[in-house]
């Protein structure tokens, strides 16, 4: 699945999918006198994400090749554990790699509810913060989300403008 982007053009969404597709509307946004702020979410994270739209549409697409994330592959990074532990892993078939990406993926399946659910509040409370933390039933709301009650949710954000309230329920998992 392709990592999604939304851009808001204050509390009006203005573009939604991929960062090249909603660079471009933020570009044509400007360019067409943008009321702004303008602002883009990557949605995995609820977090906004610097975009660099100068010049042409060529260079701000290159300029996304060049920031863009790594491909996913294998990280090689120091891992600390104690001798007897590293005595395990020794025993283990395919050797330590092996064994702890299996206990990773063990562990990830066996938290994956509870793991999506601490993610999709904080990816929401991270867009709520930056384009509703002002707004009305701003606290109550995020008392909300992070219970789980998304019917309050919608009660504490209904005077929300409508993008900024959707999206945000979309993120928390609530719609």
């Amino acid at each position: 699945m392709a990592q999604e982007y939304t851009a808001f053009d204050g509390s009006r969404r203005l573009a939604a999918g991929s960062l090249a597709q909603v660079a471009l509307a933020v570009k044509r946004a400007q360019e067409d006198g943008a009321s702004g702020p303008l602002l883009i979410f990557d949605d995995a994270s609820g977090r906004s994400r610097d975009v660099d739209t100068r010049g042409s549409d060529a260079e701000v697409l290159a300029r996304l090749v060049c920031r863009g994330r790594p491909k996913l592959g294998v990280v090689a990074r120091e891992v600390t554990l104690l001798p007897r532990h590293w005595e395990w892993l020794a025993t283990q078939p395919g050797g330590a790699s092996v064994a702890l990406r299996r206990l990773v993926e063990e562990a990830r399946r066996d938290t994956s509810g509870k793991e999506e659910r601490r993610l999709a509040q904080e990816r929401a409370y991270h867009f709520m913060s930056a384009l509703a933390g002002d707004l009305p039933g701003f606290e109550e709301a995020a008392r909300a989300l992070f219970a789980g009650e998304a019917v309050r949710f919608a009660e504490c954000s209904a005077a929300w403008p409508p993008d900024v309230r959707d999206h945000a329920a979309r993120l928390a998992g609530f719609t």
